[in-house]
């Protein structure tokens, strides 16, 4: 019997886009859906951005590239990160890639070895694509819980314990997908002392938010003494600049930028050439665009969060950074008397209308915790305030008397 690979049937996915199927379904059938499941801005790509990409098709860019990006892009990536994380990155320092996604890959690839033990420390809750790729890349995840308490920032102490002489890498990110949290310049500054202790351990630090902190600013721990050397900075167009469907990404670190090239040239070869001159005038032209959508988002987080703290029965803490809220909804589940929230998350898909997702999507429940779900925010303000009402309209109508 022809099979497919255990590691392949065991293999984890994205569950934006597993309910995003589900609404689409729905969408189908004639249902109003007000979708908060897929992070991805709802504004359109800036046209100046649109014109660089046609420029560079009809002057014929559409061939092959170095695998580690255009001259151009590199270069303009290295002054973008020496700005704004206040360190010195040199061109030839940076790699370019199809997204910022492939390099959780290309980084767990690089500095762990396959069925050894090697560990990898990731955030939970967090982006489910860090502990799928830690297991199908044969190394070991180690879940570090971000409690509500702590406005979802680690427990130094706890990070600290879990860091063994197998721990060859800890991925951070920064604003934080789900909850929002962002980790400011003294947690940051705390975990590097700890870091630094140990002579073989990479961090690998997620920074696609990083133009989207709200209060105070964005802090990334390659500024800090000694840790640029062992950072692997990532980050991109997608977010900042609504190109997610571009697919560039970016990362840079001294040593490790030529073999996170040679992973690109044995996986995709190079990034899309036309979309390497769209980042780079994203990165260099106007950013007029960029700031109006960031204008719009904190509207946004201002919207949702209040709203969501008059529903009975959920509580928000306010989010730093990205387009997300993690509210707790515990109490509301008791109210409607559901077992967890995963069970509320179908129930207000399919009998409120409303998609969101569970905590379960994005990694196990920590004890104590209660029940969360995510919504993501990159949607118009009208949709916000519509789905609020449904939420709210289906606890007071549905809850147990």
């Amino acid at each position: 019997m022809l099979e497919i690979s255990e590691r392949t049937r065991n293999l984890g996915t994205e569950n934006a886009f597993v309910v995003l199927k589900e609404v689409n379904e729905l969408v189908r059938e004639g249902k109003d859906i007000v979708n908060f499941c897929i992070g991805q801005p709802d504004f359109d790509t800036p046209e100046y951005i649109k014109e660089a990409a046609i420029k560079a098709i009809r002057e014929g860019k559409t061939g092959y590239t170095p695998s580690p990006g255009i001259p151009e892009l590199r270069e303009a990536v290295a002054e973008y990160f020496s700005k704004t994380r206040n360190i010195d990155v040199k061109p030839e320092w940076v790699v370019v890639a199809n997204g910022a996604k492939p390099f959780i890959a290309y980084t767990i690839l690089t500095v762990t070895d396959y069925g050894r033990g090697d560990e990898v420390l990731y955030p939970n809750p967090g982006f489910p694509i860090y502990e799928s790729q830690i297991r199908a890349n044969g190394a070991v995840p180690v879940p570090l819980p971000l409690h509500e308490s702590k406005g979802y920032a680690f427990d130094v102490e706890y990070l600290e314990k879990r860091i063994t002489d197998k721990t060859k890498l800890l991925i951070l990110n920064s604003p934080h997908n789900p909850t929002g949290g962002v980790l400011d310049r003294d947690i940051l500054e705390q975990i590097a002392d700890i870091v630094k202790r140990h002579d073989n351990l990479w961090v690998l630090s997620d920074e696609i938010y990083s133009r989207m902190v709200y209060d105070g600013e964005f802090v990334s721990i390659a500024s800090f003494p000694g840790m640029q050397e062992r950072t692997i900075i990532v980050d991109g167009v997608s977010k900042t600049y609504a190109m997610t469907g571009w697919r560039i990404g970016f990362a840079a670190n001294e040593k490790l930028a030529q073999h996170l090239s040679r992973w690109v040239t044995n996986t995709d070869s190079c990034a899309g050439h036309p979309n390497q001159y769209a980042a780079l005038a994203a990165l260099t032209g106007p950013q007029d665009d960029a700031k109006r959508m960031f204008m719009s988002f904190r509207e946004r987080r201002e919207i949702i969060v209040e709203g969501l703290n008059r529903i009975n029965g959920i509580k928000c803490l306010r989010p730093g950074g990205a387009f997300y809220a993690w509210p707790n909804v515990t109490e509301a589940c008791r109210m409607l008397n559901i077992g967890d929230s995963e069970e509320f998350r179908r129930r207000l898909l399919y009998e409120a209308g409303v998609a969101v997702l569970s905590d379960i999507h994005f990694g196990f429940k920590i004890k104590g915790e209660g029940e969360h779900i995510r919504l993501s925010y990159a949607t118009s303000e009208e949709n916000i305030r519509e789905g609020l009402r449904r939420i709210e309209e289906y606890i007071e109508d549905n809850r147990v008397k």
